[in-house]
């Protein structure tokens, strides 16, 4: 599957979940659903996914990081919809390397009543290994060469989710009134696959036979955990979402020869959220974090970490009629919604 065959898989499963998920509603009493405000949204984030690789007799992982950047971006959020475009910027990024490969990092947060949808679709080139985090090393250690490629799915129920708006905490499209609280179960899904064209740990501080060209895994099972949002001082919030999960797959690892195991291993999704959020004016800064502890192959213990740090800075107008009607035209969530409607 090609990278914009999966780019278009993701984007109608965000549009088909986003769509499924406005049939069921909040109760009003805990949450102010406000799908007719324009909220323009200025925001800066970092995104990524990186490597570490414990290797025996060593005291810390390796960890590979990618050329990612800090983006600034603008975007919108209005009837369900909600669009960002981000770039990274070359004055908040002084120490990101020029002229490699190009990464492709697509992530979508799914927060809406009763369910909680996590779509990963990421194509990373280009990693390095920091000085400080090598023994005798005076400058980075970089790998242009190599890639890295997840593709999962993360899906979970709230048991008492029309009472908690994880929206109004992310991109504050609705209004948590009042404090609530919700327990929930769900499944995750994950594959990816590491590449260089030549051996990727340092050759100085490792032998051959310890070391790896290729690698792959894939890894699915069920998790379960608990949201909730704190609300204080009419408008001030805090949120948290922590689960874990327990997969079963495999890992392999390629050097000479291909090293293949199968087992289970425990993983953790962690989500934090503080701001400020009322009718006309919202901030908030927020950090999602999944855990992806591999299958131990042969001799290394590892896991790919995948998170996203994000400030936004939020205003809210309300358009005209004439504009809500003619954006309701061409919003996709409405074009699915009435299709659903008419089976």
């Amino acid at each position: 599957m090609t990278r914009i065959q999966i780019f278009l898989l993701f984007f109608l499963c965000v549009v088909s979940q986003s769509a499924f998920c406005q049939l069921n509603g909040y109760d009003s009493s805990y949450v102010k659903t406000e799908p007719d405000k324009f909220g323009i949204r200025f925001y800066l984030s970092k995104k990524y996914t990186d490597l570490s690789v414990q290797v025996p007799d060593l005291d810390s992982p390796y960890r590979f990081i990618p050329n990612s950047g800090l983006n600034m971006g603008l975007g919108f959020t209005y009837q369900n919809l909600s669009i960002n475009i981000a770039v990274p910027v070359g004055f908040l990024n002084p120490d990101r390397q020029k002229d490699w490969p190009f990464s492709l990092d697509l992530q979508s947060h799914i927060y809406a009543p009763k369910v909680i949808v996590d779509f990963f679709g990421q194509f990373y080139g280009g990693y390095r290994i920091k000085a400080e985090d090598l023994n005798g090393f005076d400058e980075d250690y970089l790998r242009e060469d190599m890639r890295l490629a997840l593709v999962g799915v993360n899906f979970n129920y709230l048991f008492f989710g029309e009472r908690l708006s994880l929206a109004a905490a992310f991109t504050q499209a609705d209004i948590q009134k009042k404090s609530a609280f919700s327990p929930f179960v769900g499944f995750e899904v994950y594959g990816g696959k590491i590449k260089g064209d030549s051996l990727l740990l340092p050759k100085m501080a490792i032998s051959e036979s310890m070391n790896f060209q290729e690698a792959g895994y894939f890894q699915a099972g069920p998790n379960a955990g608990m949201a909730g949002t704190l609300v204080f001082g009419k408008g001030f919030f805090l949120t948290g979402v922590a689960a874990v999960n327990l997969s079963g797959g495999y890992s392999k690892w390629e050097n000479e020869t291909q090293t293949k195991q199968w087992g289970v291993v425990p993983t953790y999704y962690l989500r934090g959220f503080a701001g400020y959020n009322n009718e006309k004016f919202s901030f908030n800064f927020n950090y999602v974090y999944k855990n992806l502890n591999l299958i131990k192959a042969g001799p290394f213990d590892q896991a790919v970490n995948t998170g996203n740090y994000r400030f936004n800075l939020i205003y809210k107008i309300t358009p005209g009629r004439k504009f809500k009607k003619r954006f309701n035209k061409v919003n996709p969530l409405s074009i699915l919604s009435k299709m659903l409607n008419k089976q």
